[in-house]
């Protein structure tokens, strides 16, 4: 990095700058537990000297402990694509408006919490419903260890509230679901007939929302099929087709790479299989409860709090830890 020509090539300067955060990010935690130590043992010495040093170890401890539990979360991240940049892909399911609303609920929940820790965000397709909300929406944000923090919100989420679209205010429960995979590098090898339209169709779209000029008069939204495993992704964030079949195509390699990885995982696959039903009777991941109390619960881990709003405000981390400690304590036990 220190080199004078390192950023002539902007692409790898910035894939071998992701992999020094990423580097950086494993070893920080263990660095800081092992100056921490050696802080614990001096005051030992001191302890064993006669002086006091009760106070001050006290609370050396109590930082050790936080710091421990901050290095064994980031041991959970050792999957081989967990340290990647992720698409988050939301969908709205049953529910009529109530849905389309919470889609967009679970959109903004994932932007809030990329931009308060600091990650960057960026809206790729969105396509907005008729009164609220959206009918579904590809973002993806960039960071380290991203897809390994939110790989556990693929599945179904179930949002219980008074309906603000119901002229009686009643209770009504609505669904959406949340895809996540990893972005992928070139390293990753996968062979894609595009233009062979058994395997690939490409539909040409007219792109929705507010957008710039050219983005709402010109036809330059893609949407790509994968036949055979019925994989759908579409782009229309950037101003031309071209520009947006090429990010559709990357988008499309990802989703191909984790269905192909999901194979591999039996528990994956079988929750995977559960959420091609986006409401009632398909399982789900998550219920946010506003009403009649106010609560919210993982469905897998048991972990429950009764401040749904601020994990709708991208308050995500306990939840996020909550998820990992449950799949670390999974694979443990089998």
């Amino acid at each position: 990095m220190s080199e004078p020509d390192f950023w002539n090539n902007q692409e790898k300067a910035q894939a071998t700058m992701n992999e020094f955060k990423q580097l950086n990010a494993a070893i920080k935690p263990i660095a800081e537990l092992v100056k921490g130590a050696e802080d614990l043992g001096v005051m030992v010495e001191f302890a064993e000297m006669g002086e006091d040093v009760g106070d001050d170890a006290v609370t050396l401890v109590a930082s050790l402990h936080e710091q421990f539990a901050k290095a064994e979360l980031q041991a959970m991240l050792s999957g081989p694509q967990d340290g990647n940049a992720a698409y988050i892909a939301v969908q709205s399911g049953e529910g009529g408006t109530d849905a389309q609303d919470f889609a967009e609920l679970l959109l903004r929940m994932y932007q809030r919490w990329a931009e308060n820790r600091g990650f960057t965000s960026e809206l790729l397709d969105s396509s907005p419903a008729e009164e609220a909300g959206i009918h579904s929406a590809t973002l993806i944000i960039r960071g380290p260890f991203i897809f390994g923090l939110l790989k556990g919100e693929t599945g179904n989420h179930r949002l219980i509230r008074m309906s603000p679209f119901d002229s009686a205010h009643r209770r009504q429960t609505s669904f959406a679901a949340v895809d996540v995979t990893p972005e992928v590098d070139d390293s990753i090898n996968i062979d894609v007939a595009w233009d062979d339209p058994k395997i690939i169709r490409e539909d040409i779209c007219r792109a929705s929302g507010a957008g710039g000029q050219k983005v709402n008069k010109t036809d330059s939204a893609i949407r790509l099929t994968h036949l055979p495993t019925n994989a759908v992704v579409q782009c229309q964030n950037e101003r031309s087709q071209h520009q947006n079949r090429a990010l559709a195509r990357k988008m499309m390699i990802a989703k191909l790479y984790q269905l192909e990885a999901d194979k591999r995982d039996a528990e994956i696959s079988a929750r995977r299989g559960q959420k091609s039903r986006i409401g009632f009777g398909g399982e789900t991941i998550r219920s946010y409860v506003l009403h009649p109390e106010s609560y919210c619960k993982d469905n897998r881990s048991e972990y429950k709090t009764s401040h749904p709003l601020a994990l709708l405000d991208g308050d995500l981390d306990p939840w996020i830890e909550a998820y990992l400690r449950w799949a670390l304590a999974q694979s443990t036990a089998t």
